[in-house]
């Protein structure tokens, strides 16, 4: 049988039984030709390399200066794949079975202020503001503002808010039913400013060419919703427009900002594991660590003992 149909009942078997995301299986799909096409090269097939084989895959991520994630990312999805191939009868061993992933530190999130964000919320809510009422711009700036109070208010992932049906928010107050990851479902709350900005948006687009669409974000779009990458560019020229550093801004800083800012207001921590979706709390406690980290900076600047 062909690596590439095996490669492809492996992603179907993802997708239907354990739930993987489009995201996750493109994903998959990737490391698996990666690893195809480095072994053929030395004449190794993907259905039958042996344990030696994957171990010489690991060194050359290494020498080729891959990020210990990325290369425990790639080992994880040889693991799955022939632990498939083990299952389903078409080879007799696993070859990634005792092979040790490379060690990694879990990377702390990229945290921004209270102050920071306000002052990105702020100048989403002056261009609104400052764009003529139902034009073009005004439709794009409001557009932009609930994506920010939205990803601020509930912490939704990108994927997650840009692909939100339109009926998932019709007829509620605060409260928004979101699927995440895994097909899991689970209960996020809104502002009271972002529910506003939710009505106003509603008003509009319902009275635009795409109010029959299925989503809250619609687009002309192979998937019918606005792509993760316009929005992710959108929110970091606004965030550079309001004088915020905005190499490192993305629609995930502020789920961490969602997320940190509720812990330093005395938020518990597994409240937040369930509005986040993490299914792990381990996680949601790399937050703490940010927080014991600005703990740390903020005696050691300002207790007059600091410098004793």
């Amino acid at each position: 049988m062909k690596s590439n149909i095996v490669i492809e009942r492996f992603l179907e078997m993802m997708s239907a039984e354990r739930g993987a995301s489009a995201h996750t299986l493109a994903a998959y799909q990737y490391d698996l030709q990666w690893a195809q096409e480095e072994l053929s090269s030395h004449s190794v097939s993907l259905l039958s390399a042996q344990k030696e084989d994957l171990i010489g895959l690991l060194s050359l991520m290494y020498t080729l200066g891959f990020a210990a994630t990325s290369q425990a990312r790639r080992l994880s999805t040889l693991r799955q794949f022939y632990q498939f191939l083990y299952a389903e009868g078409l080879r007799a061993d696993d070859p990634s079975n005792d092979i040790d992933a490379p060690r990694q530190g879990r990377p702390l999130p990229k945290i921004i202020s209270e102050d920071a964000v306000t002052k990105f919320l702020d100048l989403a809510q002056l261009e609104v503001n400052q764009a003529d009422y139902g034009s073009k711009d005004y439709l794009r700036a409001l557009r932009l503002q609930l994506l920010s109070e939205m990803l601020y208010a509930t912490g939704l992932r990108i994927s997650e808010l840009v692909s939100l049906p339109v009926q998932a928010v019709r007829g509620k107050e605060y409260n928004i039913l979101v699927r995440g990851k895994g097909k899991k479902e689970r209960m996020v709350l809104l502002s009271k400013k972002a529910h506003q900005i939710l009505l106003q948006w509603l008003d509009l687009r319902d009275q635009g060419k795409d109010a029959k669409s299925l989503y809250l974000f619609p687009a002309h779009s192979e998937t019918g919703y606005i792509a993760r990458q316009v929005v992710a560019r959108e929110l970091k020229n606004l965030a550079k427009r309001a004088g915020i550093k905005s190499e490192s801004f993305s629609p995930h800083v502020l789920r961490h900002a969602f997320a940190s800012h509720l812990l330093q207001n005395g938020a518990d921590l597994r409240a937040v594991q369930h509005l986040l979706g993490h299914s792990d709390i381990s996680t949601t406690q790399i937050y703490t660590h940010v927080l014991e980290e600005g703990l740390y900076r903020l005696v050691n600047e300002h207790h007059p003992l600091a410098d004793a």
